[in-house]
């Protein structure tokens, strides 16, 4: 069933918001992020392509601040390599992305759940530390990084809900995600917002 998601930064300072769309293992999903800085903030869109395997297909990110706007579209092949293109017109380039299968969108709890429901950590109890490529916000610089996540409780029936430890370097947090691994809180950057009561 299509899903709309909305997610408000703990600071006050920033919004996302999804509509996804799920398939049978993969999912598309189709959202915005809106930021307020000292600098003046940003806001990024991004269309995101799932595979039934739990991997990414594509993803397509536009960023836009006051000064100027950058576009960055990624591409993993089936064998593995990932094609970056960031629009100037020089070409794309290949990489291998030392084995990734998962993107992180910075300041979007949204790409925290593609290897949690691909791995289903919130399903089954596991732990699995990661190559992720890692894409920046307003930049859209592109590195990979080693992230690691950790069941910490599966999925409770009554509740609905998970929970699953996340690493990356000193920075540590447990998300709570839903039944479907998508994730409702992250402590330190955002949490879901609940449908307002009609």
């Amino acid at each position: 069933m299509t899903t709309m998601l909305t997610w408000q930064a703990e600071d006050g300072h920033g919004l996302e918001g999804t509509r996804m769309l799920p398939g049978t293992g993969g999912f598309r999903a189709l959202g915005r992020l809106v930021r307020v800085e000292p600098s003046g903030g940003f806001t990024a869109s991004y269309r995101l392509v799932v595979g039934e395997d739990g991997t990414l297909e594509r993803l397509s990110v536009t960023s836009a601040t006051a000064e100027r706007e950058r576009h960055l579209t990624i591409n993993r092949t089936d064998d593995g390599v990932w094609l970056l293109d960031t629009g100037t017109g020089t070409g794309g380039t290949r990489d291998d992305c030392a084995g990734a299968a998962d993107v992180d969108l910075a300041f979007s709890p949204m790409f925290n759940t593609l290897p949690i429901r691909r791995l289903g950590l919130h399903r089954e109890a596991g732990e699995q530390t990661l190559p992720v490529v890692f894409v920046s916000l307003p930049e859209l610089e592109v590195r990979v990084v080693e992230q690691t996540y950790r069941t910490l409780s599966v999925l409770d029936e009554g509740t609905g809900r998970a929970e699953v430890g996340f690493r990356w370097g000193d920075f540590a947090a447990d998300l709570v995600v839903d039944g479907d691994g998508v994730v409702e809180s992250y402590p330190g950057l955002a949490r879901r917002l609940e449908p307002a009561v009609g």
